[in-house]
């Protein structure tokens, strides 16, 4: 394995990167760039490689608005266009005055205090919610294509040719499967799944991959009720449909541990599922199924396990050719365990976007 360095500075906090492949060639990484993991204004930025990941640009815009955006996931359209999926989140006081004691400096709290209620960043409130930014030009552009459903890795584009995202936030335990033609980009709702009815776990992060055999299937995230990182709950479940997402099957756990989920269609046709690992040894990891409907823990690679806390992950993998993976998360880039830091030290290394080259077991 090869772990390499994407983007990153030490007092930037760099997280949830999504990955594609254009249709020039080029990798191209999107991912969130803000202060801290709960700061007011993160942008979206997106870097490129030329050379299969080895060396990266320097980032540019994809979206940078007054409020905190954030998820960025890719959709590669058939056409070569790119769709990028983004939540802005409009920040208020009582956001930073209900934070749980200790959660950041009270000096950090009390500069996002001041930023939160500028008379600008309160008048942005309509800017809230989901965006679809849409480039013609392998992301060397982009435009804004207007509200859409967001997305932590992106989406799918159907053997039918509709596009599909799964998009799970909210709190009414619901999962919504937003469709558009790629003709128009005008999103309605396909299909609302219900998740799971448990009182200790929640359910969100869902990501989609179609199968050779034309199913759909949907991984999700599941997270403890009250949260805790290490729940010994917190398994990925899974979910399908026969018919391109109108109907889906009631959601299952896969016993695979982390969160949450990246689907890859590998080229023999097996499904890589990448999954962040948030208790010691933390780390990332991946496990391939030879259908996508059996899992089995027991195939489990281990990309890293020397992160220094829990505040990594999001892994988003693609094949670089058949049996080699390039894996991007975010992770602090120290290799052996600080003082533990409760509130973080604003003056920290933060954490970057990393990957790593590996190649799989045939």
């Amino acid at each position: 394995m090869k772990h390499l360095h994407v983007t990153g500075d030490r007092h930037e906090y760099c997280a949830w990167p999504a990955i594609t492949r254009t249709a020039d060639g080029d990798i191209l990484v999107t991912y969130c760039r803000s202060d801290e993991h709960m700061g007011p204004s993160g942008a979206i930025l997106a870097v490129r490689s030329r050379d299969e990941g080895q060396t990266w640009s320097s980032p540019t815009v994809v979206r940078d608005s007054l409020l905190d955006d954030r998820e960025c996931g890719i959709t590669r359209l058939s056409d070569g266009r790119l769709l990028v999926h983004v939540w802005s989140t409009h920040h208020t006081r009582e956001t930073y005055g209900t934070m749980r004691e200790f959660a950041y400096e009270p000096d950090v709290i009390e500069s996002w205090l001041s930023q939160v209620a500028c008379r600008e960043y309160l008048h942005a409130a309509d800017q809230k919610g989901g965006w679809v930014m849409v480039s013609a030009d392998h992301g060397a552009t982009w435009s804004l294509q207007g509200p859409g459903p967001d997305s932590i890795h992106g989406g799918i584009q159907l053997a039918s040719g509709d596009i599909l995202v799964a998009t799970g936030r909210g709190h009414d335990g619901t999962i919504g499967m937003e469709s558009a033609s790629p003709d128009d980009l005008v999103w309605t709702r396909r299909a609302t799944f219900q998740c799971p009815d448990l009182t200790d776990r929640r359910f969100g992060e869902p990501n989609l991959v179609q199968l050779p055999t034309g199913r759909v299937l949907m991984m999700l995230r599941s997270t403890a009720v009250p949260y805790d990182d290490g729940s010994p709950g917190n398994s990925l479940w899974m979910a399908w449909s026969d018919d391109e997402g109108t109907s889906w099957s009631e959601a299952q756990p896969t016993g695979l541990w982390g969160y949450p989920p990246h689907l890859l269609a590998l080229s023999d046709g097996r499904i890589l599922c990448s999954y962040g690992h948030r208790r010691s040894p933390y780390g990332e990891r991946a496990c391939i199924s030879e259908d996508g409907m059996q899992w089995d823990p027991a195939n489990e690679v281990v990309l890293r396990d020397d992160a220094d806390s829990g505040d990594l992950g999001y892994p988003a993998s693609m094949e670089l050719e058949p049996g080699r993976i390039l894996t991007v998360y975010y992770q602090s880039p120290h290799q052996s365990p600080p003082p533990e830091m409760n509130p973080p030290d604003p003056l920290r290394r933060k954490p970057d976007i990393v990957a790593t080259i590996w190649e799989m077991d045939r």
